[in-house]
C-alpha cells in the first residue's frame, strides 16, 4: 500500500463524517478504492473479507438504517469476518490502513461498529453463514453543514478532543509521565497514536517507553468487555497502525514483537511491543 501524502498529514485530516452529501465516488475513485480492497483480501492472512456495497438512492434510509447516525451516504465498505477469527487488532490495523487511503483519495469515513442494523447490511454484503460483520464504514463526501444530530454527538462523546501526553504516555514506569520534549525522535510518532479514532473516543491505548521499547498496553473501559467483536483491541490495531506508519514515513526502524515475560502495569492488559532496529 502507498500512499500520495504524508501519513502524518492524513491522521490529522481524517474526521469522523456522519452526515454525507449523497454523492457517489467517481468512476477512478471508485476504481481505486476497490483495487485495495482486492489486496487487501489478496494478501492478509485474517480469515476476513472486504467488500463494496454500492446501494440504491434511498436505500440507505429505507432498509439498512445506521439508526440516525449516518445521513446521506449510499456507499460502504464492509469487513467479513469468519467467526472462528478472533484477532480484532488485526482487523482494526487492516481497516485504519483502509480508512487512511480513502482519506488520501480525498473521501471521507466514519467508523461503524454497532450503530448500524447488521442484518440488512448483511444481506447487501452477501454475508456468508460462517461469517459476521463487525464493521462498516460510509466512503463518500461530507456535506457542507453537519446535521444538528451529528454536532451534538460530537459534542457529546468529546469527538474533537484527546487525552494528554500524560495521561497516555509513560518513561521507564506507570508513575513517570513521558512528556512531549523528552520524546526525541519518537515524539511525532506518539502524537499520531494520541490522534487516533476510537470507540465512543475512549482512547484505550497506553505506551510505557522502557529503554528504547514502546510496551503497548489496553486500559480497558468498563462496558467494553470482549463479547462477539472485541472493539477496544480492535482500537489497539488503531494504535498500531498509526505508530508503525509513521515510523516508517520517519525512516524508524522496528518491529512488533511479543516479549516475555510479558511486562506487567496494574490492571492494564498488555498487547506488543515496538523494538527500534
Amino acid at each position: 500500500m502507498n500512499f500520495k501524502h504524508d501519513v502524518t498529514t492524513l491522521i490529522k485530516e481524517r474526521k469522523s463524517t456522519r452526515t454525507y452529501n449523497e454523492e457517489k465516488l467517481n468512476d477512478e475513485t471508485k476504481k481505486e478504492l476497490l483495487v485495495l480492497l482486492e489486496e487487501l483480501n489478496k494478501n492478509t492472512k485474517l480469515r476476513v473479507r472486504f467488500v463494496f456495497m454500492d446501494l440504491d438512492p434511498g436505500e440507505e434510509k429505507q432498509q439498512l438504517g445506521t439508526y440516525g447516525f449516518i445521513s446521506g451516504a449510499s456507499q460502504y465498505v464492509a469487513a467479513l469476518l469468519d467467526k472462528s477469527e478472533t484477532d480484532a487488532r488485526s482487523l482494526g490495523y487492516l481497516f485504519e490502513e483502509l480508512v487512511l487511503f480513502a482519506t488520501d483519495l480525498g473521501v471521507q469515513t466514519c467508523w461503524l461498529g454497532g450503530t448500524f442494523d447488521k442484518e440488512a447490511f448483511g444481506e447487501n454484503a452477501g454475508v456468508k453463514e460462517n461469517e459476521y460483520m463487525p464493521l462498516v464504514t460510509p466512503v463518500g463526501f461530507k456535506k457542507d453543514k453537519q446535521r444538528i444530530f451529528e454536532t451534538t454527538m460530537r459534542k457529546t462523546i468529546g469527538a474533537d478532543k484527546r487525552k494528554p501526553w500524560k495521561s497516555l504516555f509513560y518513561d521507564g514506569d506507570q508513575d513517570e509521565a513521558l512528556l512531549e520534549e523528552k520524546a526525541g525522535d519518537y515524539r511525532t510518532v506518539l502524537e499520531m497514536v494520541r490522534l487516533g479514532p476510537s470507540a465512543s473516543n475512549k482512547q484505550p491505548w497506553r505506551i510505557l517507553k522502557k529503554e528504547n521499547a514502546y510496551h503497548l498496553f489496553l486500559e480497558r473501559n468498563k462496558g467494553y468487555g470482549v463479547g462477539e467483536y472485541d472493539i477496544q483491541m480492535n482500537d489497539m490495531g488503531i494504535a498500531m497502525c498509526h505508530f508503525e506508519w509513521t515510523a516508517k514515513e520517519l525512516g524508524l526502524n522496528g518491529t512488533w514483537k511479543q516479549t516475555e515475560p510479558a511486562p506487567e502495569w496494574d490492571d492494564k492488559e498488555y498487547v506488543i511491543t515496538w523494538i527500534p532496529s
